[in-house]
């Protein structure tokens, strides 16, 4: 019985088959989406980020930086060109330090036509960050998303005045995150992509495909190197870029918690000799000797544990946490020393290297 349907079954799709090759008409019918002769799936398919580039790119401004001549103390010079983000209705522009490092005057031109001299708010050379703020009404803002996380893969386009050719997009994927410092002599947590960043393109916007702001484009490897490389490029995360921002605001410049020791993070293969409990834990390879830690008694081969009771998560959580903490403030730090747990108060510093 069974034999018999298969059969019936196998007949029926065949005699299907020679009737779709008989008669071509019907296979648009039967199948319109799969159809070489319908023009309208070429625009089916087609795949564009205008929408993004749209909502994104007028917020992202060119910046000139002058500098008055030796010999005419009366004349300004362009000596650089870069480009920054919009991210306030405020003006405040987030932009790279060192697109307007030592320039004497700053000019901001937007996508619309306006041009206007920028106030220079504050900046941190360690994040390579300057914030700039024009006045201006009607200004446009580049979206925001703060639940987005950049993911190795997720697609994104860098906006910039790459050459003062005027704005240009590109277009590629996030490579990596959590990246060290490149070209600079500080700590950075660069987000790396192969999105073209050229010159004037620093301090612009990497957006994601929404057209959100993901990170200002910082460096590019070659820029650091003297190796022939392509497809490595850098951008500061807007979270730490908008974390910045909002102390220089606050203060006028950035101010950082310290507490002067030096420490590497506790492998997968170092717990199972530490013991699992410690995975996430660092471990202290040197102490600064006028810092709060050696006031405080830390001593090298001490196990971090928690900070405040909260469990710690690797070396750049501790520098994370005291770095956001003000002078003054007095954290308990849980540590292992030969066997045994202890607490340490440690009333935090500012950092001396700005």
């Amino acid at each position: 019985m069974l034999k018999k349907l298969l059969q019936s079954v196998a007949l029926g799709l065949l005699t299907a088959l020679i009737i779709l090759l008989v008669v071509p008409s019907l296979r648009s019918k039967i199948l319109p989406e799969f159809s070489q002769s319908s023009p309208d799936n070429i625009d089916a398919v087609q795949l564009s980020f205008n929408a993004a580039v749209r909502r994104a790119a007028p917020a992202v401004v060119n910046i000139y930086s002058r500098k008055y001549t030796e010999n005419d103390r009366t004349k300004l010079s362009t000596q650089g060109l870069g480009s920054g983000v919009i991210v306030s209705k405020k003006g405040y522009i987030i932009t790279n330090y060192h697109v307007i490092a030592n320039a004497d005057q700053i000019v901001v031109a937007l996508q619309d036509g306006r041009v206007a001299a920028a106030q220079l708010v504050g900046t941190d050379r360690r994040t390579d960050i300057a914030i700039l703020r024009i006045q201006m009404n009607d200004l446009p803002v580049i979206p925001l998303n703060p639940n987005y996380t950049p993911e190795v893969g997720d697609v994104v386009l860098a906006i910039g005045n790459p050459y003062n050719l005027g704005q240009t997009t590109t277009f590629g994927i996030i490579s990596a995150v959590g990246r060290s410092s490149i070209n600079v002599g500080s700590r950075q947590d660069f987000i790396q992509t192969d999105a073209a960043i050229n010159k004037g393109n620093s301090g612009g916007a990497l957006v994601n495909t929404r057209g959100e702001l993901v990170g200002i484009n910082t460096a590019s490897f070659q820029q650091g190197t003297d190796l022939e490389t392509y497809g490595i490029s850098f951008a500061i995360p807007y979270s730490l870029a908008n974390k910045i921002m909002q102390k220089i605001i606050a203060d006028g410049r950035v101010i950082r918690g310290y507490i002067g020791i030096d420490g590497q993070d506790i492998n997968t293969l170092t717990s199972r000799l530490a013991g699992s409990d410690h995975l996430g834990g660092i471990v202290v390879l040197g102490v600064d000797p006028n810092s709060p830690a050696a006031l405080a008694g830390f001593k090298a081969h001490d196990i971090i544990l928690k900070i405040d009771g909260h469990k710690i998560s690797g070396r750049q959580s501790v520098m994370d946490t005291v770095t956001n903490l003000r002078p003054g403030t007095t954290i308990n730090v849980e540590i292992m020393r030969g066997g045994k747990k202890m607490t340490l108060p440690v009333t935090v510093a500012e950092d001396p290297r700005g």
